[in-house]
């Protein structure tokens, strides 16, 4: 895998961490992607809520998925937008198995312009980051 510094070149800066999201960016230690799960309604969210956008209710938890999904959109970047980011990247939103139309934008780090396509199936990997697990893809 490429080292970290490389990766904040490739992708941006790290997020910060807060109440609301603190779970979504550390659960990559581990190894599993997480994300809000309703209890109520059986519906799955991001980004994290203090209440389930479907049914309104608060009986959300932070529950592990697959981390495989399928590529909806692809951009490559050829225009740097902070100094010193490397270019071309790539930019995608993966449609995650659990849930039609659960997507979660990321980034393909490690895959040239023209090797992924719409349609191509992926699974997440983790680069730390500090106290931050940021989740990347890869074909699968």
């Amino acid at each position: 895998m490429t080292d970290t510094n490389a990766l904040e070149k490739t992708v941006g800066p790290t997020p910060e961490l807060d109440e609301l999201n603190g779970f979504f960016w550390s659960s990559g230690a581990d190894g599993q992607l997480r994300m809000q799960y309703c209890e109520d309604c059986q519906y799955w969210q991001h980004p994290p809520s203090v209440c389930c956008r479907k049914c309104l209710g608060e009986e959300i938890t932070a529950k592990p998925m697959s981390g495989t999904g399928t590529v909806a959109a692809i951009t490559v970047n050829r225009m740097p937008w902070m100094p010193g980011l490397k270019i071309p990247y790539l930019l995608v939103i993966i449609e995650l198995d659990e849930q039609a139309g659960l997507r979660l934008t990321s980034a393909m780090p490690n895959a040239e312009p023209g090797s992924v396509s719409i349609g191509d199936r992926v699974k997440v990997f983790f680069e730390q980051r500090e106290d931050v697990w940021m989740p990347f893809f890869e074909l699968q």
